[in-house]
């Protein structure tokens, strides 16, 4: 079986892409890797993205915000699928991806602009969390030969 690659975009890489990452190399069944990557990356990741991560799973090393210029150069992992989690990269010009890969917005509300009790905003997080393993589980299940732009897409209304 093939793996595939996916990045996640978000602008500052700071909640709803890392926890994307997270999620998509340690539940969607060795199918595919995640990775994540802002078009303005914040120096920090959200203390809320990192918990959901670690209960995952997921190494706590590889946690870190990065722009996507990283995965613009030769030497970078070639990407299969690219998924934007905010509208403000949905939005924005992207680099050039080599390799043309499928692309898809999956929006997600900011849980990071939540003003409230610290439970209200780990609540946000959590239910980031939950809405994009409903899409992950969803895209891990589909067979290898229907992978593509259009499912990817279309993955975000069957939810």
């Amino acid at each position: 079986m093939k793996t595939y690659n996916i990045l996640f975009l978000c602008t500052n890489n700071a909640g709803r892409s890392i926890i994307a990452e997270a999620l998509t190399t340690t539940q969607a069944k060795g199918k595919f890797t995640g990775y994540s990557a802002g078009s303005n990356p914040g120096s920090e990741v959200s203390p809320y993205a990192i918990e959901i991560a670690v209960e995952h799973g997921y190494d706590l090393s590889k946690i870190r915000s990065k722009s996507w210029d990283e995965f613009a150069l030769p030497d970078a992992p070639h990407m299969d699928f690219i998924i934007t989690v905010c509208d403000n990269a949905a939005g924005e010009q992207c680099p050039y991806w080599p390799g043309n890969p499928a692309t898809a917005h999956w929006g997600f509300p900011d849980p990071s602009l939540v003003v409230g009790s610290e439970e209200k905003i780990r609540q946000a997080y959590k239910d980031v969390m939950v809405g994009l393993k409903k899409r992950i589980d969803i895209l891990a299940d589909l067979p290898e030969g229907s992978l593509d732009s259009l499912t990817i897409r279309s993955i975000h209304s069957q939810v």
